[in-house]
This record gives C-alpha cells, structure tokens and sequence, in this order.
C-alpha cells in the first residue's frame, strides 16, 4: 500500500470519501473516490472503527484507506486512559494494512495539542496523519495551522472554521496559500458535485473531502445511491474550465 494516500492516478485532483460501513466503501471505490476515511458513527462525528469493520473494509476495498482515531463523541481534549486507546487503535491499524489515521487533539484551552499529537504522529510512522476538523473548533486558525504543522501531520481536513466548507471558501483559500507545500489542506464538509467547481477555483486546493450526507442520507443502506452521487462528484471535480 501507498502510504502517503496518493491513489497513484494521474488525476489532478484526490476525492477522499468519508464512509462508516462496508457497503459505502465499496460504493465510494466503484463511484471513483481516491481515498475512504473510514469512522464508526459518522453522524455523531465519527469515532474509531471496529476491528471488524477494518478487516470487512480492508478485504474488499483497494485503495488507501485512513481511519478515524477517536475514542468518543464530544469535545477533544482526551484523558491520558483515553490517549492510550488512541495509541492502541494506531496499532490495531498498522496491523490491518490501513494507510493512514485521522485524528485531533484539543488542550484545556481550545488550542491544537501540539506535544500530545505530534507524540501519536510519531508512534504512527511511517503512517501519515490527517488532522481532522477539531481544528475548527480553534479560535485562530491561521495560528493553529501553524501549530498543527508542527505536529508532523501530513494533511489538515477543515471546513474554514465553518458548519460546511462552501460557507468559509474564502478562509479556506488562505489557508491553503498559507500552508504552500509544508502540509495538505483539504477541504472538507458539505461538498457535492453542485459546489466543489466553485471550491476548486476559490481554494486552489488539491485535495477534497466529502460524506456527502447533504445529498444520500444512509449511504450504508442505499449504495447504489451513493455511488452514483460519488461517480457525479469525481466527474465534477476531474473537469476542467
């Protein structure tokens, strides 16, 4: 496996998928994705995936597949027991083949945990590390960037400080300007194929994120939906102006 999560194409753009089941997974393969997140309970946010579910989603779809590493719903500022469980599940996915780990650790003050995450960046090697939308919930996202890179991650999934990204795309283009080549930002969080032409142009992001929820509401339960919407976003995003 890659990885550092490129799908190997020679497409000008990496679609990540962001899925909690079996079905989905393979949906978001057949539909075109580069890349699954993997969580469980994506509605609450996404938490940490079974065991189960890992080697279910493992056997059955080849590409790079990240996990999401969090022990529970709710804010992220962890406990030291809790901090362990992360460390834990970072083996349990270097067991599994996985790719890479999503994940995000606040302070006692809202602030990126630069000690702590960097200390599950370095037991994840030579996994690369998505820091994920905790970082939205930061008051100064242009200094917490800059605190996040200083964790080793290899990529920040954002949505600009914003509910969904198409409301903050303006922040999101600076933050990617700010970032230049010492750390991905991808844009994540309500895009579809009806929006992220306008995300591309006013991001300049290489890297997109989606669950798309706004569009397929159980993608687990209805697949073939959630393909076609997957295939209709991968289409979008690889065409050209």
């Amino acid at each position: 496996m890659r990885h550092d999560g490129d799908s190997g194409t020679s497409q000008p753009y990496c679609l990540e998928i962001s899925v909690d089941g079996v079905e989905a997974a393979v949906a978001a393969m057949r539909g075109g994705a580069q890349r699954i997140e993997l969580c469980s309970n994506a509605r609450e946010g996404g938490t940490t995936p079974s065991s189960q579910l890992l080697h279910a989603v493992r056997e059955r779809v080849a590409l790079p597949i990240f996990i999401m590493v969090r022990p529970r719903r709710g804010n992220f500022s962890y406990s030291d027991k809790e901090f362990a469980t992360m460390r834990d599940d970072i083996e349990s996915a270097k067991r599994f083949h996985i790719d890479g780990v999503v994940l995000g650790l606040l302070n006692g003050c809202g602030q990126v945990d630069i000690d702590r995450t960097r200390q599950l960046a370095e037991h994840a090697n030579p996994l690369p590390v998505t820091f994920h939308r905790a970082f939205d919930e930061c008051a100064d996202l242009s200094g917490s960037l800059e605190d996040v890179i200083k964790t080793g991650a290899a990529r920040l999934l954002t949505s600009g400080g914003k509910r969904t990204a198409p409301e903050a795309l303006d922040v999101l283009g600076n933050l990617v300007r700010q970032a230049g080549d010492r750390i991905t930002v991808m844009p994540g969080s309500g895009l579809h194929a009806g929006n992220i032409r306008k995300a591309v142009l006013m991001t300049g992001a290489r890297e997109y994120h989606a669950g798309l929820s706004s569009v397929v509401s159980c993608p687990e339960k209805n697949p073939s939906a959630f393909e076609q919407e997957v295939r209709k976003l991968a289409a979008a995003l690889g065409s050209r102006d």
